[in-house]
């Protein structure tokens, strides 16, 4: 049987962390928040260490709200790209990027590419080694020849720096232009 995670609204969650403050059990900070038991209390605390989160907010270089529907207004009414990152005071690849990492010309909505920036980033982004089955086996075969974690991180850079380790992004060659 599978059963829905019940979630803490904001609210709840900075009720939660002053009762935590003030000492109340994770029972009576569930029987407060009406809730049925008292795990979800003991995750969310748990998973902070018993300190309250710092407010998540936008890196300041991040692109706001505001800016996305410039580039949805300016897309609607036919822009070239490079005339909205003019407009906007920003570099046309980032428009250019925004843009396509939200769906290209035809689907950008500022309000969907807002919320799933918010989404996207949320940290603890998963690992490397999590993400690549091959570089997890190659650490695992560097730790049991008793590797010290330095030596097998300075292997890497040099074994794997443009395939794993590397900018994510393709690096352009002079045969590339």
């Amino acid at each position: 049987m599978v059963t829905s995670r019940i979630r803490f609204t904001a609210a709840q969650k900075a009720e939660l962390w002053e009762r935590w403050k003030n000492g109340q059990s994770a029972a009576a900070i569930s029987r407060a928040l009406e809730r049925k038991n008292k795990t979800g209390v003991e995750r969310i605390v748990v998973v902070h260490g018993g300190i309250v989160p710092a407010p998540r907010q936008r890196a300041l270089a991040a692109l706001r709200l505001e800016e996305r529907e410039e580039i949805s207004r300016g897309i609607a009414v036919g822009r070239p790209i490079r005339q909205i990152a003019q407009r906007l005071r920003r570099a046309p690849s980032t428009v250019s990027r925004e843009i396509k990492r939200n769906g290209g010309r035809q689907v950008y909505r500022a309000n969907w590419a807002d919320r799933r920036a918010w989404e996207r980033a949320l940290r603890p982004k998963p690992c490397r080694l999590a993400l690549h089955r091959e570089l997890r086996w190659r650490v695992a075969q560097k730790l049991a020849l008793q590797w010290s974690p330095e030596q097998i991180s300075g292997w890497l850079k040099q074994e794997f720096s443009t395939h794993f380790l590397g900018s994510e992004r393709k690096r352009r060659t002079p045969s590339d232009a």
